[in-house]
């Protein structure tokens, strides 16, 4: 694994949508990172932080894949449940993930291994936040994935919602037209935000405006202004993982969205 900096500027202070947790290995997810890393793992120069590129680095998909083909992006992959699933089944399609959690990068290069060790699939332990825009070329993207990210449940946290305005201009700058977003949160406040960001830009256009919200009474609050219809069936390609069960299990409701990229200048009032 790559070392951060020791020396040289300070990192500058910018928001981000997670904590970096302990990267400690358990025996398991050490010989899977020993044996698989380096097939799947891009160990790109790091910048001021590790979890960021240094600023002369840019990703040639055709490089990276050694072909063209539809670009998948997953942003906070976690334990790779779905990227795996994903590359094994369409092998037409080529898959990058982002995850900032070693170990969960190190679990998903186990499940690739397990499931046949697909080769249209590479991870990237950075901050896709603040790296996608530099990493990747304009227009490479064909769809992106977000599945579960952290809530930040307090108002004071709320600017570090990785669903937020800074995220969208990022993607805008590396999204084909027509592409896909499709999200997925199990707590209605965070949806609810989620809508408003969403909705709010309009180089977004939602895929399922008619679509009701996800049935049931879930044992979370749930806004009152939160919208009646604008909500996406649940995605056939996500894996129903162990996060998304306990969630369940714990009564509250998964509620789903897409939105297709239609482009634009989009120009945010304030």
């Amino acid at each position: 694994m790559s070392a951060p900096p020791s020396d040289g500027p300070r990192p500058p202070r910018q928001v981000v949508s997670f904590v970096r947790r302990g990267s400690r290995l358990t025996r398991s997810r050490q010989d899977a990172w020993d044996r698989l890393a380096a097939q799947y793992v891009l160990d790109v120069p790091r910048g001021v932080r590790d979890t960021l590129p240094a600023p002369e680095v840019r990703l040639d998909p055709l490089e990276v894949f050694g072909r063209q083909a539809p670009l998948v992006v997953e942003i906070g992959s976690g334990q790779g449940e779905n990227i795996a699933a994903a590359a094994a089944r369409d092998p037409g399609r080529d898959h990058l993930a982002f995850e900032v959690y070693l170990p969960g990068v190190a679990e998903t290069l186990d499940r690739l291994d397990r499931a046949g060790a697909p080769r249209n699939v590479r991870l990237l332990p950075l901050d896709a936040l603040h790296a996608i825009a530099q990493l990747l070329p304009p227009g490479s993207v064909t769809e992106v994935w977000i599945n579960f990210p952290d809530p930040w449940h307090k108002s004071r946290h709320h600017k570090r919602r990785l669903v937020n305005p800074p995220l969208l201009d990022a993607l805008g700058e590396v999204l084909a037209l027509g592409a896909v977003l499709r999200l997925a949160t199990d707590w209605a406040e965070y949806a609810a935000h989620m809508r408003q960001v969403l909705d709010a830009d309009d180089r977004l256009e939602s895929l399922h405006p008619e679509g009701p919200r996800p049935h049931g009474e879930t044992t979370d609050p749930v806004p009152a202004d939160m919208p009646a219809l604008g909500w996406a069936p649940r995605f056939d390609g996500r894996v129903r993982t162990s996060f998304e069960r306990k969630a369940q299990d714990a009564g509250r409701l998964v509620w789903d969205l897409a939105y297709a990229w239609r482009g634009g200048d989009h120009r945010r009032e304030g």
